[in-house]
């Protein structure tokens, strides 16, 4: 009886959206051994419900893969404030981003003896990060170039080491482009991915109306903390002057919020006969 071989591994960047799905179902369909890597932020927490909450432990069952979650904190803060490839229309340092993203995969890529990074980026897709300069960009900061397969747009880009070493085959490969969700949508049917879900982003940081909150504390707290970005989140802010800045609570639940957020050198402001919101 002749042994089993031995599946060769590589390690995805699972976000929960459908084109990171979509790239560890390719490279399974070629027996590859895939684990995943989930990336937590002060930005975006997938167990939050919203925006990036894509209900990933779950996506990380439906695929059979292993699941581990990497979360960037204080160091995500520290790169923040000065992000070396600049920030896009809201407060979103995507390339700086992907690249300590993948950095963190290229760990669990050593750990584990894996051969090679897969991810669900689509070339055009965001107009920031992934495009070719950046994406060769992102692969150089992060130490990795020639190691990230991107089976959803492989076939459009240039060879990677695990085509030039024959692990992966260009025929086996997508060739999608843009923006449109037309082909994904047809590959989750084939591969019976189900309610996959919508497109849209889910980094808070890429959001207009947050990301002028965001750059406001930037420029106005020297080190922010993990506090200060919670409070991001929740209420209505108010500038007052180079020190001070109001947050009001809109709803019950945002007022229960700020009390928890509250550290003790902070003015906690709270109608004292009436409802009404806490600050």
């Amino acid at each position: 009886m002749t042994e089993e071989k031995e599946k060769k591994k590589v390690v995805a960047l699972l976000s929960g959206g459908l084109d990171s799905q979509l790239a560890i179902r390719m490279m399974q369909e070629q027996g590859f051994d895939v684990s995943a890597v989930a990336i937590k932020t002060p930005f975006c927490d997938f167990d939050c419900g919203r925006g990036c909450g894509f209900e990933i432990r779950e996506r990380a069952d439906d695929l059979n893969v292993n699941l581990k979650t990497v979360y960037l904190g204080d160091e995500y803060i520290e790169m923040l404030k000065h992000p070396k490839h600049g920030i896009g229309a809201g407060f979103n340092p995507c390339i700086d981003c992907r690249s300590m993203m993948f950095d963190a995969a290229k760990k669990h890529m050593e750990e584990i003896g894996a051969e090679f990074i897969i991810s669900g980026e689509v070339l055009g897709q965001r107009p920031m990060s992934q495009h070719g300069p950046a994406l060769r960009t992102i692969e150089k900061e992060s130490g990795l170039v020639g190691k990230i397969v991107r089976p959803l747009s492989a076939g459009l880009l240039p060879k990677t080491d695990p085509e030039k070493e024959g692990l992966i085959k260009r025929e086996n490969l997508g060739m999608i482009r843009g923006r449109t969700r037309r082909n994904q949508l047809d590959m989750a049917k084939e591969y019976g991915i189900e309610n996959p879900p919508n497109a849209g982003g889910g980094c808070l940081l890429t959001d207009p109306q947050f990301g002028v909150k965001a750059k406001d504390l930037f420029e106005h707290t020297e080190t922010p903390t993990i506090n200060d970005v919670d409070l991001l989140k929740i209420g209505r802010h108010f500038r007052l002057d180079e020190q001070t800045k109001l947050v009001v609570g809109r709803n019950k639940d945002e007022n229960e919020m700020i009390k928890a957020i509250a550290l003790p050198g902070d003015i906690l402001l709270e109608a004292r006969d009436n409802m009404g919101p806490i600050s």
